[in-house]
C-alpha cells in the first residue's frame, strides 16, 4: 500500500505568525498551536510550522533552495497585492516573466502564484 502524504512542515522562527499568514492567504484554519509549533487544517493536506532556533529563510535566487509552493489564483495581479498586504515580499528575480510571480512569505519561504 502506498504511503499517504498528510502534512508538509516548514521550519521557521515564529510558528504562530507564519501559521497566521498562511491561514489568511489560503483561507484555512489554525487547528493547533503551541509555543513551538502550529498546524493548519482545511486543505487537501495539513500545513505545519515548527520553531527552529536561529532559523534563516532561503535566499533567492539561491541553489540551496530546496522546495517551494505553487498556488493557483484567479486574478494574478489582485492575488499578488493581497499576499503582499499580508506580509509577503516580491523578490527582484522573477524567472516566470508574466506567466507567474515568485513571492516569499514573512520568513523567506518561496512560493509561486500562477493564474488558474
Amino acid at each position: 500500500m502506498p504511503a499517504e502524504l498528510t502534512t508538509i512542515v516548514l521550519d521557521c522562527a515564529d510558528p504562530a505568525a507564519l501559521a497566521a499568514f498562511y491561514a489568511k492567504a489560503l483561507g484555512w484554519e489554525v487547528a493547533h498551536q503551541d509555543a513551538d509549533s502550529a498546524q493548519l487544517g482545511g486543505g487537501p493536506v495539513g500545513l505545519g510550522f515548527q520553531r527552529v532556533e536561529g532559523y534563516r529563510g532561503p535566499g533567492w535566487p539561491d541553489a540551496a533552495k530546496h522546495a517551494h509552493f505553487d498556488l493557483t489564483v484567479g486574478d494574478l495581479e489582485a492575488a499578488v497585492a493581497e499576499f503582499e498586504g499580508l506580509g509577503a515580499t516580491r523578490p527582484e528575480f522573477q524567472p516566470g516573466g508574466t506567466e507567474w510571480v515568485v513571492l516569499a512569505d514573512p520568513e523567506g519561504h518561496l512560493f509561486c502564484l500562477i493564474p488558474a
